[in-house]
């Protein structure tokens, strides 16, 4: 264990290779295609090559084939082989020392939780799920949205789509995540990324170390066309992330502890749109 855990660690020791696994590690339980890989990262095609097969080698991440595709993620168990050996073993799982935010298996307590869905331009995709789980969970959510570079304006495509739907779109603004940060701050609970941009850019600490997941979706706002097809897509999105926003809801989540919530969030993320 000491041997395939210092080989490890080696590998992540290369400030690129780190920034690859740091990339998947924040797309997770997503799969990203070698191309995007190269193209957010900066890094020219062969190198990346090079430093995807020397995580492979290490057990860090592991490869699928779609079509002509080639598609990276993290072999999530050997990540936490990794961890585990170090906080378990090295620190002698001491998380005074080693873990110093709160962790365990500890049940989420009997309250309204806070929930933040963050995407880029805070238009569109999370302003959806914000509006969407205040409707179908209020009375256990309070339900946030932002963005990592927020848009002056909502999306009146979304706008619509929403109105059609019977939610009060009266209270949404688009919103800087810079606003659920600091001391006056709410505490939350759950953070969702919900475009695959605002996964991969700085986002603050959160304090006390809330549940986070990836549903990374195709934005609507991207879509050209005709009105009608342009509806069609937000029309899309908005069924994507209610079917997602239902699951959450119809969580358990007062019982369940944070391993396994955690788990429950990450197999939401893992189901493809195309499947909704």
């Amino acid at each position: 264990m000491i041997e395939e855990t210092a080989s490890q660690l080696a590998i992540l020791g290369h400030p690129q290779r780190i920034s690859v696994f740091r990339m998947l590690m924040r797309r997770f339980p997503d799969t990203v295609s070698a191309g995007e890989l190269a193209t957010e990262l900066d890094i020219k095609p062969s190198t990346l090559s090079n430093y995807l097969n020397a995580l492979q080698r290490s057990g860090l991440v592991t490869q699928e084939r779609s079509g002509t595709s080639l598609l990276y993620s993290v072999e999530m168990k050997n990540v936490q082989h990794m961890l585990g050996f170090l906080l378990n073993d090295c620190c002698r799982g001491r998380p005074d020392i080693c873990m110093p935010l709160e962790q365990g298996n500890s049940k989420m307590t009997d309250r309204k939780f806070n929930v933040l869905f963050i995407c880029v331009g805070n238009s569109a995709r999370s302003i959806f799920a914000e509006s969407l789980l205040r409707d179908i969970a209020g009375d256990r959510f309070n339900v946030f949205s932002a963005g990592t570079k927020p848009s002056s304006e909502l999306n009146p495509f979304a706008m619509q789509v929403l109105k059609d739907k019977g939610h009060n779109t009266d209270i949404l603004r688009a919103k800087n995540i810079s606003e659920f940060s600091g001391p006056n701050a709410p505490k939350l609970d759950f953070v969702f990324t919900v475009c695959n941009k605002a996964a991969i850019e700085e986002c603050p600490a959160w304090e006390g170390q809330p549940i986070s997941g990836h549903w990374g979706m195709t934005d609507p706002v991207n879509t050209e066309g005709t009105d009608a097809e342009k509806s069609l897509a937000f029309q899309n999105a908005y069924g994507a992330l209610k079917r997602r926003i239902q699951a959450f809801s119809s969580l358990p989540v007062e019982s369940l502890d944070r391993i396994a919530l955690q788990s429950a969030v990450d197999d939401i993320g893992r189901t493809s749109v195309e499947e909704e």
